[in-house]
């Protein structure tokens, strides 16, 4: 069996919309964007990071990861703060309540993926154990090559 790009492209949109749907109505979780759960990610517990870091890290630009972190300081997900070696310069961090909602979110999926893999055969269940080590690196492998594409327009605009 040959590798098809195009199908495990097209699967896994649909497979993380479907898990974060299941997570929010098992749980009751409140609906947060994907844009913003990008931004709680990149700031997991006693991570703060800049906005420019934010936005090489999610492949974004400077103003839209600036409106980002607006609506969700409103919404009391992230705080932005003056740093302390340099009162000029900003640094984001998440708010507790943000993190807290992470962590229920990744209870919640974790035990969905478990109950729907129990109902897999032991070989699908084999195959996706199998696959895990080569889908974190893809996914290691997409970031880095996003952050390649986003630097140079940032250090142009710098």
């Amino acid at each position: 069996m040959s590798f098809d790009a195009a199908r495990l492209a097209a699967v896994i949109s649909p497979l993380r919309r479907a898990l974060a749907a299941a997570a929010r109505q098992r749980d009751r979780l409140p609906h947060i964007p994907d844009s913003h759960v990008d931004v709680i990610r990149a700031l997991p517990r006693g991570t703060v990071r800049s906005p420019g870091d934010l936005s090489i890290l999610l492949g974004l630009n400077r103003t839209t990861v600036s409106n980002l972190l607006t609506a969700m300081e409103i919404n009391g997900l992230v705080a932005r703060r003056p740093r302390a070696d340099d009162r000029r310069h900003v640094e984001v961090v998440a708010s507790a309540e943000a993190l807290a909602l992470a962590d229920r979110f990744d209870a919640v999926s974790t035990a969905i993926v478990a109950d729907a893999a129990a109902e897999l055969s032991a070989g699908e269940r084999a195959a996706l154990a199998a696959a895990l080590p080569a889908l974190e690196h893809l996914h290691d492998l997409l970031v880095a090559q996003r952050a390649r594409a986003v630097e140079p327009a940032e250090h142009q605009n710098a």
